[in-house]
Order: structure tokens, then sequence, then C-alpha cells
């Protein structure tokens, strides 16, 4: 949904004029309580820029990269910026001028997020990944040196009009590059788009409100200036709190693809040895029997001929789906092999996993799609069928193929009998 345009005036005219009251309430603030908050901005960059280097190496996303980096930078210069506040702290007459290391570090923030909107259209994608790393670094660490040379070639740090209309009036320069990068980064627009992709246009919009209010501070260390830090720091927040989810659901994502089969969605053979393996366990302690289904879709090999290996591997889905649906919150459906498929069923004796069995075939007999499947299933119980993994899997497949004798052998008899 499109974010009305007069939302944005009133959010910056809301800003300049909070600005303008803090500025009027005469407070100084402690050199200390300033020097503490670079240090937690610092940590914030630095934290920042880990997390989302992690993400890059999860997902491949060069502009996470670009900007890990970025923010790896900044904390450096939030770093820096301490030993220039206790600069200005002792000289009174400097608490009259902006740090020059708050203009780098904001401008440069500001002009790496715009850049970050446009980078993969920009830098070709090289298939070498420390090609990737080596370009946006040199990147990053050109655009720091361009910026903060060209505010360290003025002979005096940017001076501050206390009885100005806009005392700190240099402040606009950065809030102009995040109001354009905001509106750039807002205009990028992606139907799965993540929390960090949309945390990076609030980035963008509290640092323009930042600034704004910054740019009503008559002094060094004023009302006005303490809040644009702080809404400064909420803005790293916002991104650190967005870049934690977008991990969190990564790892929940590779967690799940570790253990499920990419075609149907059901466990994979990894997955289901390890099912098996807490079985045997539970079960030996309870005394309580629970059985395995080993199956064989007939004729895949005849379907892939006729129907194309598109419809084969729809026949596959089918039947993933088929036991899905004949599943218990508790038992355990898995892609065993190629056209082989497992069942784990807790708490069942053979009695209860024939029916179970019965009932799976019933539904691909009343399945009405083309081509027609049909399916083998061999049945084995703990502890009759074995006592270990492996028994229970190769009693299984004796009975799978049993089965698939037999279905032969009736087949042959309609013929003959035909």
């Amino acid at each position: 949904m499109e974010r009305p345009w007069w939302l944005a005036v009133v959010a910056c005219s809301a800003a300049i004029v909070m600005g303008h009251f803090l500025r009027q309430l005469n407070i100084v603030l402690n050199p200390l309580a300033w020097s503490s908050a670079e240090i937690i901005s610092a940590l914030l960059s630095f934290t920042i820029a880990a997390s989302v280097l992690v993400r890059y190496y999860g997902t491949g996303n060069r502009i996470s990269l670009f900007l890990g980096l970025t923010f790896g930078v900044i904390g450096i210069i939030h770093l820096g910026a301490i030993f220039e506040f206790y600069d200005h702290f002792l000289k009174p007459s400097e608490q009259f001028r902006v740090p020059v290391s708050w203009m780098i570090g904001q401008t440069l923030l500001g002009l790496l997020l715009l850049v970050a909107c446009v980078i993969n259209k920009w830098l070709p994608w090289p298939r070498d990944p420390r090609k990737n790393v080596a370009a946006l670094s040199s990147l990053v660490v050109s655009a720091t040196c361009l910026v903060a040379g060209i505010f360290l070639l003025f002979p005096s740090t940017p001076p501050i009009y206390p009885h100005s209309p806009t005392p700190r009036v240099w402040e606009l320069l950065p809030a102009f590059v995040f109001l354009i990068a905001a509106i750039a980064l807002n205009s990028a627009k992606e139907d799965d788009r993540f929390a960090f992709d949309s945390a990076l246009i609030w980035v963008a919009g509290l640092n323009v409100v930042s600034h704004l209010i910054a740019s009503q501070s008559a002094r060094l260390l004023d009302a006005s200036a303490g809040a644009a830090e702080l809404v400064n720091a909420i803005s790293y927040l916002v991104l650190l709190g967005a870049t934690l989810l977008d991990n969190a659901r990564l790892f929940r994502q590779v967690r799940t693809l570790a253990i499920s089969d990419s075609l149907t969605g059901l466990a994979n053979y990894r997955h289901l040895v390890d099912i098996l393996q807490s079985e045997l366990e539970r079960s030996g302690r309870t005394n309580r029997p629970f059985s395995i289904l080993l199956m064989d879709l007939d004729g895949l090999k005849k379907i892939n001929d006729r129907h194309g290996h598109v419809i084969g591997s729809r026949a596959l889905c089918r039947v993933g789906t088929i036991l899905q649906l004949n599943c218990r919150s508790i038992d355990t459906a898995a892609r065993y092999g190629g056209d082989e498929f497992a069942l784990v069923l807790p708490e069942t004796n053979l009695s209860a996993a024939q029916q179970v069995v019965d009932r799976i075939r019933q539904c691909l007999e009343d399945d009405e799609e083309v081509p027609h499947l049909s399916i083998s299933i061999g049945v084995a119980t703990f502890p009759k069928s074995g006592v270990t993994v492996q028994q229970l899997l190769e009693h299984a497949d004796r009975a799978l193929y049993a089965m698939k004798d037999q279905t032969k052998k009736g087949r042959l008899e309609k013929r003959n009998l035909s």
C-alpha cells in the first residue's frame, strides 16, 4: 500500500517543530552520557554488520554484503567520534561547531543506502564470491574517502549559528540524502520483501527525522542534539531487530530443507532414520509397539516414458499428499528413495497398521486423476519384525516385494483367464 506523500511532509514538519521546542529548554547533556551513546551506536553498528554478513552468506544477496561493510565502517567512525567530542568538550568555543565525524558518518550512511538501491544494476555479478567482496569493499572504502575528503577540505568544522532559524544548516545535507534514499528504497518494491528490506526504509526515514531535529540544535550538547542522537540509535535498533528476524527465518528454512524432501515436502531419508531411532528408544522404554510402512509406487518408469517426467514428478507429489492426508499428527511420512516412501506409525500394532495400508490403497483407487496410480506396501512392527532400524527396514522391504510379486501373479492370472 502506497504511503501518502503528505504523511512524509507532516513527519518532517513535526521533527523541525520538536527540534525547535527542545532548543528552548536550555538543557545541556552530560558529556559522559554522550560518549556512552556513541559507544552504544558503535556496538550496534558492529552487531548489525555481523548479522547482515551472516545474512549474505546464507542468501548470497550482495546488498546485504554491501550494507554489512557499510555498518562496519560506520561503527569505526562512531568510535573515532568519541575523541573528537572530548576535544569539543574541553574547548567551550568548539561547542558551537558541528562535529565533523557526525557529518561524515551520517552523510556516508545516507549516500551508501542510496547506492544500495541500484548496486545490482551497476555492478556485474562475478561468479567468484571473493571478487564480490573485493568489489564492494573497494566501493565502500572509496565512498568513505570521498566523503571524508570533502568535509576535511574545509578549513574548519561546520559552524552552529545559535540565533539562526536553522542553527545547524549543514544537517539539511544528510537529511536530503536520507530522504532521497527512503524514496528510492520504497520505490524498489518486491513481492517477497524481507523484514530487512522494509527496515531499510524506516532507517532512512528515521535518519531524516534525526537530522531535521539536529538542525534546530543551538549548541553541541543541547536537548535537540540529544534527541537527534536518540532517534539515530533507534534507527539502528530497528535494523538490527529486522536483521535478527530474517536470520531466524533463514535458519528455520535451512533446518526445514535439511530434513525434508524438496519435491514432496515429506521428511527425507536422514530424518526418517532419526525418527525411527527415537521410536526404538521410546518403545524400548514403554514396551509398546510401533509400525513402519515401506511403499513403492508401481510403474513409475512407465509413467515417465508414456507421460513425461513432469507427470512422473506430479505422481510422486500425489502419493505424498495422500500420505499426509492419512497421517496423524504423531506420524511421520517420508520419501525413502526415488519412488519409495515410508510412514512411521507410533503406538500402532500390526492390525492397526494394516488398516492404514488399506486406507492408503483405497485413496489411490478413488483418485480420478490421470494416470491412475497404485502402490505396493510392506509392513514391519516393533518388536516382532525387528529391534533395530536396519532389521525393521529389511523386514518391511521383504514384505513390500512379496506384495509386488503377489500383484504380478494376480495380473498374470487375469490375463490367462481372459
